[in-house]
């Protein structure tokens, strides 16, 4: 299934709690964690985390930055340190590597991207900006 049929799915459930993993919550679900903070409505809470954190790629900050996200403040979490009985929907973005397993039963969707980590600063702007496409989707903005 595509992302987009997702989305449809995703704003019945109307979720308060938004949750984005991949493995090391340095590229991929930063990247989410900011832009679905950006165009998510208010009273939706947006999180990223790891199955095992490293820390945020300078390169995810330098591609947020560059569409007006400040990411400084940042890091990499672990999906221990997320209140899971908070989370509504969880959407992984793991393409070539085991995505984490979240410890609760929610609704969860699988939208793969390729880790931008091995290539430069215009992978994570690849990335970035396919996730600023299905988050205006996904938002309606």
């Amino acid at each position: 299934m595509s992302w987009q049929h997702d989305i449809e799915q995703i704003r019945a459930l109307a979720p308060r709690h938004i949750l984005f993993l991949c493995v090391q919550n340095s590229a991929r679900s930063q990247l989410a964690e900011g832009i679905a903070r950006r165009y998510a409505p208010p009273g939706v809470r947006i999180s990223s985390a790891g199955s095992m954190p490293a820390s945020v790629r300078p390169q995810a900050m330098e591609a947020l930055a560059e569409i007006g996200i400040d990411a400084s403040s940042h890091g990499s979490k672990s999906i221990g340190d997320i209140d899971a009985g908070s989370v509504d929907v969880v959407i992984t973005l793991c393409a070539e590597e085991v995505c984490p397993v979240f410890p609760r039963q929610v609704v969860k969707f699988h939208w793969p991207l390729d880790d931008p980590s091995g290539g430069g600063v215009e992978a994570f702007r690849t990335a970035r900006n396919e996730l600023v496409k299905r988050m205006q989707a996904l938002f309606d903005r």
